[in-house]
């Protein structure tokens, strides 16, 4: 009886510690986000208008094909050499000298390679710059596109109170903190699971973290570059479509894209858990092999639910890369993957050699 009684009381204790090192974790990885997000604070603005950049080039793109297909002149009506007042109806610049919307200059039509398109009539100067006639008004808007900073309030974004511009630096901080305090996050949970590991697998830190943080910066660079730019542009070209004028709320926008960066980026992560499942002998490629249609249902379940866009399209943008890194965590297992031996049968297999 005694020695069930201190068996239990063992057992109680080990439960007690689990949690006391839970705790020890959880204080740590509280302290290291609060001394990121402070970091972070200090470059909040800068931080931001990084962050806004996917949004402004795309309410950019897609008011540039608005005004392009509402100024497009029906060549078909003119004649060769005849001479008309053409309109900008969408911004430009001439060597870095902004063109405004409304500018009017004198064209004419001409054919070149059986092509009719608009060119300068006349000498135009721009600032220090003289753009001779016969200069075709398309080369002039295609160069302009490069160039032109776009400050119209349209792609700006906007605001709905007076503290939500200092709670959105806030907020941008705190994300960006979680952000920037991943490899010390991971580092926790390592910690916190390191006990139950042997000594030998302790060892994989180093790779695990390495692995970890690449990964979680592929993942968020993904959303950032292909998959919200192309979100955005889907959802934004139906507001065009429709006639709708688009005021997007600063709060809502970034709340959308950090969930699209950090959940990529932890989605990312699944070489990174094969390694490690791997190399522990808990994962084998033969099983991932055969739970492939199980990891395709969860990968379209999880794509569904990142993707802030109904189409299947974008749903495939977030799909795709989480298929091929599946398949690419089978070839990890299988090069890396061993399995799992205790500490003495590690030194035993290292005398026999």
């Amino acid at each position: 009886m005694s020695n069930e009684m201190e068996e239990q009381e063992g057992l109680q204790m080990s439960f007690l510690d689990h949690l006391d090192e839970l705790r020890r974790r959880l204080i740590y990885s509280v302290v290291g986000i609060g001394i990121a997000f402070a970091l972070c604070f200090a470059f909040s603005k800068q931080i931001y208008r990084f962050l806004s950049v996917p949004v402004v080039q795309q309410l950019q793109r897609a008011h540039r094909a608005q005004q392009a297909e509402s100024g497009q002149v029906k060549l078909d009506q003119l004649k060769d050499g005849e001479v008309l007042q053409y309109t900008f109806t969408q911004e430009t610049a001439i060597s870095g000298v902004k063109i405004p919307l409304g500018t009017t200059v004198l064209v004419k039509k001409v054919t070149k390679d059986n092509k009719p398109m608009l060119v300068l009539a006349q000498l135009w100067g721009v600032g220090h710059n003289l753009l001779q006639p016969e200069t075709a008004v398309s080369k002039i808007l295609q160069e302009g596109e490069s160039q032109i900073v776009y400050d119209d309030e349209n792609n700006q974004l906007v605001l709905r109170g007076v503290t939500s511009a200092f709670m959105i630096y806030m907020r941008v901080a705190l994300y960006a903190g979680i952000a920037l305090a991943i490899p010390f996050l991971f580092f926790q949970v390592w910690a916190f699971i390191s006990p139950g590991l042997y000594k030998h697998e302790k060892r994989y830190i180093v790779p695990v973290l390495f692995m970890a943080s690449v990964f979680f910066f592929l993942g968020a660079s993904f959303a950032y570059k292909v998959a919200f730019p192309a979100a955005c542009d889907y959802l934004l070209g139906w507001a065009m479509e429709g006639g709708f004028r688009t005021l997007l709320d600063a709060e809502d926008y970034l709340d959308l894209i950090i969930m699209i960066m950090i959940g990529l980026g932890i989605v990312f992560q699944i070489p990174t858990i094969a390694f490690v499942l791997g190399r522990i002998g808990l994962l084998t490629p033969r099983m991932m092999l055969k739970a492939w249609r199980y990891a395709i249902v969860t990968i379209a379940i999880v794509s569904a639910v990142l993707t802030p866009t109904p189409d299947a399209f974008n749903m495939m943008m977030f799909a795709a890369p989480m298929v091929g890194l599946y398949f690419l965590s089978i070839g990890i297992v299988w090069i890396f993957g061993k399995p799992r031996r205790s500490d003495e049968e590690v030194r035993e297999l290292a005398h026999s050699k």
